[in-house]
């Protein structure tokens, strides 16, 4: 492996493997395993799957490619980047809305994912617990939240290496090992085809606009593009990786996982519950799936752990470069130590996350506080940081890096990085990739926005 020009104090991957496992990481969230299995479900089941599976391939994968060259070919985080490559101040907000983002980001993700830690006891302990009673005492939510923010700053602060390479490889199997465990044990529950059926047997007949646009947004926001993080990753490769492959291979976890998702908690839900219609919405994974764990013989409870395990792993190694990209921002612009900036932005998150954690408190400010939006009114602080920050922020992010290295650069320079130690890229790929940030995904992501402020008909929420 060829030496980087980088200085040293920003840190590089051991291995292509430690990359692919870290941003593979990074895009396999709770958006995968909680997130797509109830979109699923309200978007007619296998038909949104068939749709979502086309978006990524023709438009997340291409943003995908954009922000790991843009990372690579600067050596810096989503501000430093756009410097780098000579963008003005105007464009260079997009990279700080990116730090901005996923700071923001982390602290009201660690709220769902502290509610993660809290299911993981009750389930092994097999004490039942009403998820609306659980979120609404803050003794029990704020601990938790900031006990996983902690983990996340502990893994940060052993740097690039020897902290998220060596956390995502141990990390990433785990994740693949317990979901391949559940969904093998779902779908050989009696009553399951049904379940198998209603996710992997499309529909076309189902699909329409408002499919289309879910698909669409749930295909970038899945696969962390606009947050920076790819920038962010991409900026400690060494020049002769192959970021095809890479990008290839972050792409397929992400799909798998989201997939496999699927089939751990469909056939599961159609099997022993049969009343329970598919669309349940955000509390289907706390609400529905520990009745599922209860019926399942023997040995339900273990499972309902390894089920929320594998929530907790999922969100542990997005947050860990949710905080990545801010702290990789200090130490390049403001010459911070790595320990400083993930300390500050560690705690500073905690104090961030109480609002969000309170939310769920019927009566409290945090619970009523509410703004209207193009028609759509947000309602609660949690609620209006998924919005602003989770996903309107994204959107525009996406929109002006396509237009970044599409337009205003010349995108020649960044298909030229891509191709860097790689010859399959020549060629046809390269003028299809060139083609689709300079049109298509511009074009699709203006949709996905004319959606959210309901140009469309009712505001979608953009994916």
């Amino acid at each position: 492996m060829q030496k980087s020009s980088k200085t040293p104090s920003r840190g590089q991957w051991g291995s292509s493997f430690g990359f692919i496992m870290a941003a593979g990481g990074s895009a396999v969230g709770l958006g995968n395993i909680w997130r797509f299995p109830y979109i699923t479900g309200q978007n007619g089941g296998g038909a949104f799957v068939f749709v979502y599976l086309i978006c990524v391939l023709l438009v997340g994968l291409p943003l995908l490619l954009n922000e790991v060259a843009l990372g690579r070919k600067s050596g810096k985080n989503p501000v430093g980047a756009i410097k780098e490559t000579g963008g003005s101040r105007f464009w260079q907000s997009s990279g700080v809305l990116c730090v901005v983002v996923c700071f923001a980001v982390l602290s009201y993700y660690s709220v769902i994912a502290g509610w993660t830690i809290g299911y993981i006891f009750t389930e092994l302990i097999n004490i039942p617990i009403d998820f609306e009673v659980f979120i609404q005492t803050p003794h029990y939510v704020i601990p938790l939240c900031m006990l996983f923010i902690l983990m996340t700053v502990i893994v940060v602060l052993g740097g690039i290496s020897g902290g998220i390479e060596k956390a995502a490889k141990f990390l990433m199997p785990l994740l693949f090992i317990i979901i391949i465990l559940i969904a093998a044990r779902a779908v050989t529950l009696p009553g399951a085809t049904k379940g198998i059926e209603y996710y992997l047997s499309p529909d076309f007949s189902k699909i329409n606009g408002k499919v289309i646009l879910s698909a669409l947004g749930q295909a970038f926001f899945s696969l962390s593009v606009g947050w920076g993080l790819m920038i962010t990753f991409g900026s400690y490769l060494p020049k002769d990786n192959n970021i095809i492959k890479s990008s290839a291979w972050i792409a397929g976890m992400d799909s798998t996982v989201a997939l496999m998702g699927g089939l751990m908690i469909f056939p599961a839900l159609f099997a022993l519950l049969p009343g329970v219609s598919p669309d349940e919405g955000p509390a289907l994974v706390f609400n529905v799936l520990p009745r599922v764990f209860d019926q399942i013989e023997p040995f339900g409870n273990i499972i309902g752990g390894m089920f929320f395990l594998l929530l907790l792993v999922a969100a542990l190694t997005s947050s860990i470069s949710m905080l990545e990209v801010p702290v990789a921002y200090f130490i390049d612009e403001r010459k911070w130590s790595r320990k400083r900036a993930a300390w500050t932005l560690g705690i500073g998150a905690m104090f961030l996350s109480i609002p969000s954690s309170l939310t769920a408190v019927k009566g409290n400010f945090f619970n009523v506080m509410h703004i209207s939006f193009f028609g759509r009114d947000i309602v609660g602080f949690f609620d209006l940081m998924d919005f602003f920050f989770g996903t309107l922020a994204i959107v525009i992010i996406c929109l002006m890096l396509s237009l970044y290295s599409g337009w205003v650069k010349n995108i020649k320079t960044f298909a030229a990085e891509l191709a860097l130690g790689t010859t399959s890229f020549e060629g046809l790929p390269q003028k299809a990739w060139i083609f689709f940030i300079r049109w298509v995904c511009p074009i699709v992501i203006i949709l996905v926005i004319l959606n959210m402020v309901g140009v469309f008909g009712e505001p979608g929420s953009g994916g």
